[in-house]
């Protein structure tokens, strides 16, 4: 792919981003937050030591969420261009927008959803601060156990994609897929700090809006990037690659 064409989607990529962290926002601060105020309600209940708050609540609610969904809109939007430009055509007969729509659903599955069910996202009050460094490591390296699992059923896919067929390959990788991440599940060690007295619900409601939230934020990106990424393409990308063959052949 040309240069040019590659930097063109990194930026729509990093727009797409943009506008899905915008999105995000509106759910992030009124399902999310709640959970965030009702662990901050629960650690005032339980005094213990910590640090004194540089940032007051209200500006981390409304200014600091803001940001830090911009921010990370913008970062995973370039790389998940960047992906696309490898992805495209190369994982099938698709155009741009269904190459987009599958980019994201793998992303949001393996830098989120496999990764959670090991690692949950938990309110304040729910962990022990004294262990933010154990979990934030052990977080990012099931985030990337998944990502090299899942390029590696990629290529595992399109090497028996010749022997077995498309559908049969597909199916023996996924298998390959779950089996590697539940053995890296397993292996790796549980962190299971949440005081006893915490309320289920609020953590259960809390993990849900997180899920939800990642949810859009990607369906978001995937939708607003496809349309982009298209225009950048031009006509044919929306159409497989033989009937764009074809329609040509038939110009000439």
């Amino acid at each position: 792919m040309d240069s040019a064409i590659v930097r063109a989607l990194l930026v729509r990529g990093m727009l797409a981003g943009v506008a899905a962290g915008l999105l995000a926002f509106g759910p992030a601060y009124l399902l999310g937050e709640p959970g965030v105020d009702a662990g901050i309600a629960y650690e005032d209940a339980h005094p213990h030591e910590h640090g004194a708050e540089l940032v007051g609540r209200a500006m981390q609610s409304t200014t600091g969420l803001a940001t830090a969904v911009l921010v990370f809109g913008t970062a995973v939007g370039g790389i998940a261009a960047l992906v696309f430009c490898f992805a495209l055509g190369r994982v099938g007969r698709f155009g741009a927008r269904a190459t987009a729509a599958l980019v994201a659903g793998a992303a949001f599955t393996t830098v989120y959803l496999v990764p959670f069910l090991k690692y949950p996202a938990n309110p304040p009050g729910a962990n022990d601060p004294d262990t933010i460094g154990k979990r934030t490591a052990l977080y990012f390296l099931m985030i990337a156990l998944t990502v090299l699992v899942a390029v590696g059923t990629v290529l595992l896919g399109r090497r028996l994609a010749a022997r077995w067929g498309n559908w049969n390959a597909t199916l023996a990788a996924l298998v390959a897929f779950l089996a590697v991440v539940a053995a890296a599940m397993a292996f790796l060690p549980a962190v299971d700090e949440t005081p006893g007295d915490f309320p289920a619900a609020v953590l259960w409601q809390f993990r849900l809006a997180s899920t939800g939230i990642q949810a859009m934020l990607w369906a978001a990106f995937g939708v607003i990037f496809g349309v982009l990424a298209e225009r950048v393409l031009g006509p044919l990308s929306a159409a497989p690659a033989p009937a764009a063959a074809s329609g040509a052949s038939t110009a000439v």
